[in-house]
């Protein structure tokens, strides 16, 4: 069985760029050894294909590395679009040495292909940040549509202004092509807000009435964030929830098949492996599937290709461990003092595993929620924890250092009320967790000081009612 969130033999992945044809997802990715005594430096573009983001074909190198002292010896990153009769990829070409020959950092460059597997790179297309507008050293991660209104190409690029406070001249640059081939740079960008270092990553796409601007940011949260507009000429609307995950989710670009648009991003691991430990750049491939809200806003939820594996039904056994617990053919009640926190345990977690349940909560409720790889005793593990209070959730881990009150960076705005239901999947396996809430709100979470332990539900100074609690593997 291979595992559900795909990595490459031996390496690491990064910044999918996701291309949908004929029922298949083919996810172009960056590759990274963390080997550079090994493998040397740069990082070539690798090819995995699927159609149900379980099972994984990987094709190999698409787009090698140049030399040492080439343009492109980091293939970074960019997107694909069919036209002009081929299939093209345009990509970013990063090199701190070509600065030794008067070029910049980084450069957009050109690839084609009649099959989305065999690639020619066009080095005569390649071409520069005009230094009157942007950065030169920041010119990258190519994202081009056919706008159908201006009949024509646009390429949307990760960009910085040449002037203003330099922490905040991150925008999405626009340039202009009608044969995918000459490029015009506009002279204004297409998104300027003035908030972000850069705009990693764009993306854009269209559901119904309204345009979606997806990019990444590293300067403030370092999250995907998403903007919503009725015309590609603005104004783009920033919703009240503009992300779609937390810290372990970056990177995140879109695609579509005939029934449902999905993001692919990538949660990223730790070195060391502890749950306190930097987080690296790269990881292993997320997907989330959006929908559209009635307002517009975009929810993530489990894809129900991931959902449909998890077959065999795991037995729960309710053991109590603190506060009053009762339990019937129709739901489990857990409840608390206004001055105590209760807990009941649910048995042992498989390795790889779907949690699922249906939760609501008495008014005055502190805190609830779901413990992952805990101890017997309840003292150890991991806690997805809904706080009424802040309307927020947050993944937690006991013990910690510090004085957060849960992992940083791990948190997601959460609407919530006394009496209300919540849905509830946990989707695990090794040390990754996928939290999804009511099929709106994803949280990414890494599990490394506790590889085991037992499943369980707590609540602080209120009453927990869970119903239609499962638990399934694969």
């Amino acid at each position: 069985m291979q595992p559900l969130f795909f990595k490459p033999e031996g390496a690491w992945s990064g910044d999918y760029i996701p291309f949908y044809k004929d029922g298949t997802f083919y996810l172009y990715y960056l590759l990274d050894w963390r080997d550079a005594e090994g493998h040397g430096s740069g990082t070539p573009w690798y090819l995995v294909t699927t159609t149900d983001f379980v099972h994984f074909e990987d094709r190999g190198e698409m787009l090698a590395r140049g030399a040492e002292d080439e343009q492109e010896r980091w293939v970074f990153t960019g997107s694909v679009i069919e036209g002009e009769r081929r299939y093209h990829i345009f990509y970013t070409g990063h090199n701190p040495a070509v600065q030794s020959r008067g070029l910049p950092h980084q450069a957009i460059m050109h690839a084609v292909s009649d099959d989305l597997l065999s690639w020619q790179k066009v080095p005569a297309d390649t071409f520069y940040a005009p230094p009157e507008l942007y950065e030169p050293n920041d010119w990258r991660d190519p994202f081009v549509f056919w706008n159908d209104s201006a009949r024509e190409y646009w390429m949307l690029i990760c960009a910085r202004q040449s002037s203003g406070i330099p922490r905040r001249r991150g925008c999405t640059a626009l340039a202009t092509s009608t044969d995918l081939v000459h490029w015009q740079v506009a002279p204004e960008p297409f998104y300027a807000p003035g908030l972000y270092h850069t705009h990693e990553c764009p993306d854009l796409f269209r559901i119904g009435d309204w345009w979606y601007l997806v990019f990444s940011e590293y300067s403030q949260k370092l999250l995907t964030r998403y903007r919503m507009a009725r015309s590609l000429a603005g104004p783009w609307i920033t919703p009240d929830d503009d992300a779609f995950d937390g810290r372990a989710f970056y990177a995140a670009k879109t695609a579509a098949s005939p029934a449902e648009r999905y993001l692919f991003g990538w949660n990223p691991t730790r070195t060391p492996e502890t749950d306190q430990s930097p987080w690296n750049w790269g990881g292993n491939l997320a997907v989330h599937a959006l929908s559209q809200r009635d307002d517009g806003t975009l929810a993530a939820s489990c894809p129900q290709q991931i959902v449909a594996q998890f077959i065999q039904e795991h037995p729960l056994q309710v053991v109590p461990v603190a506060g009053q617990v009762q339990q019937n053919a129709r739901e489990l009640v857990v409840k608390a003092s206004p001055q105590e926190w209760a807990c009941a345990m649910l048995g042992n977690m498989p390795e790889s595993c779907l949690f699922s349940a249906q939760f609501s909560f008495s008014e005055g409720t502190h805190n609830l929620g779901v413990m992952l790889r805990a101890s017997a005793d309840a003292e150890t593990g991991y806690y997805v924890r809904i706080e009424p209070g802040q309307q927020r959730l947050v993944w937690d881990t006991w013990p910690r250092p510090g004085d957060a009150p849960h992992q940083t960076g791990l948190e997601r705005p959460l609407q919530v009320g006394a009496g209300l239901p919540i849905t509830l999947q946990v989707v695990c396996e090794g040390t990754i967790a996928e939290v999804y809430v009511n099929n709106e709100i994803a949280l990414s979470a890494r599990m490394y000081d506790h590889r085991e332990g037992a499943l369980g539900v707590f609540v602080e100074g209120g009453t927990l009612s869970a119903a239609d609690l499962s638990l399934h593997t694969r």
